[in-house]
């Protein structure tokens, strides 16, 4: 398994992962406003892809979005995103992904990383617990305008 960032350049391997991602939370698929959108967020420096590949294809993808911890004044991010093609499931893929993410977190001196999921996504739940993940105890609230 082969795990890299994905730049301009590569862009287009992560995006039909990306729209399958977006499809299993049932959001209806646009590989081409999927394509624009994760166009934006790289050119901006505004998140960081990574994209597993298994005999060069790809698998799975990750997606980071910086932040800040005001109180401990550090760096910290948002792991938005983590999708395994279903073909690749039961592989390592998304643990794999998800040490790519510690490892580059830990070289920034990042004070956490944080995620949110569905409720009912217990096997995801597994894996970030396995990964040393705790569930908090802390209130989040949203407010959604659309």
């Amino acid at each position: 398994m082969q795990i890299e960032q994905v730049t301009g350049n590569t862009l287009h391997s992560v995006v039909p992962l990306f729209d399958a991602y977006r499809r299993f939370y049932k959001q209806q698929g646009d590989e081409q406003a999927a394509q624009q959108f994760l166009e934006e967020r790289v050119s901006k420096n505004e998140s960081v892809i990574f994209i597993a590949r298994i005999n060069g294809e790809p698998a799975g993808f990750v997606q980071l979005y910086p932040t800040f911890s005001s109180v401990a004044l550090q760096r910290a991010f948002i792991l938005n995103d983590l999708y395994v093609d279903e073909r690749f499931r039961q592989q390592g893929v998304g643990r794999s992904l998800m040490e790519k993410c510690y490892t580059y977190c830990v070289e920034r001196k990042a004070r956490y990383i944080t995620l949110e999921t569905a409720k009912d996504n217990h096997q995801a739940q597994k894996l970030y617990e396995q990964m040393g993940m705790q569930q908090e105890e802390m209130l989040h609230f949203s407010k959604y305008w659309l």
